[in-house]
């Protein structure tokens, strides 16, 4: 299980807006739950890495959030409220978002080893199969959401509007063509936008960030089955693994 402890950063100088993200995230888990943990905090658990990496970004995202998540096991059965969760994975989530909010990196998130001892109190130790993996995966997160954290606004309008075309269509030709149209811009300027975007290099390696944590996961809780699972959920949930990023040829003019 991966366990999510997102807080606000800044709080007290700024509205609340909890409210807003978990709006926000039920749309993005298929079978996750949120709920405001404490103070402008909230907490979640989720199954799937791809949903792990989807929230994480989109937190990220506004730079408005520490992004803590703890993998490992959880005590069964899940109790109705994620409050009222415990096990390893929820120790490294709180142990996560700490590390989030006093790292001096650029990308407020990290990512913690808690084990597989029920009733453990530490994360897993530092040089141990399950932190070194955490570790992994973190910094490919880390790369990612920084792609996503230092995009503009006029590019994530381009961005968006692709993805919307894209939809379920992975690989499909002239997309980039209709996001031109539908934004009322040459497809040369879908391109440009999408080249400074980091666009491409962010779908790229978000298998990548998905198979670690699936292999973080498998590592620790001793699942050694998990290793590939990931492209099988994105199969099985209709999410495109690579959309369309091809970008053309700027001597292709708006043809």
């Amino acid at each position: 299980m991966y366990v999510m402890t997102i807080d606000q950063r800044g709080s007290s100088a700024d509205v609340d807006r909890v409210p807003g993200l978990l709006a926000e995230v039920a749309g993005l888990s298929t079978a996750g739950r949120f709920e405001r943990s404490v103070g402008d905090e909230v907490q979640g658990v989720i199954e799937r890495p791809e949903e792990v990496v989807e929230i994480a970004l989109h937190a990220l995202r506004s730079g408005r959030w520490y992004v803590g998540i703890g993998v490992g096991a959880v005590d069964l059965p899940l109790p109705a409220s994620p409050r009222e969760g415990s096990g390893p994975a929820f120790v490294a989530a709180r142990t996560a978002v700490d590390k989030a909010k006093s790292g001096s990196a650029h990308v407020p998130i990290a990512i913690v080893s808690g084990g597989l001892r029920r009733g453990e109190a530490a994360p897993s130790p530092a040089g141990s199969a399950g932190a070194r993996a955490c570790a992994n995966a973190e910094a490919v997160l880390r790369l990612i959401g920084r792609l996503v954290q230092d995009r503009t606004e006029s590019q994530w309008k381009v961005v968006e509007v692709l993805r919307s075309v894209q939809h379920g269509h992975s690989g499909t030709h002239g997309t980039q063509k209709v996001a031109a149209q539908k934004l009322g811009i040459t497809e040369q300027s879908v391109s440009r936008a999408l080249l400074r975007s980091g666009w491409q290099e962010e779908w790229a390696a978000r298998p990548a960030a998905e198979m670690l944590l699936d292999f973080a996961h498998g590592t620790i809780v001793g699942d050694h089955a998990a290793g590939g699972q990931s492209k099988d959920r994105a199969q099985d949930t209709g999410r495109p693994e690579h959309p369309d990023t091809r970008i053309p040829d700027s001597k292709e003019g708006d043809r």
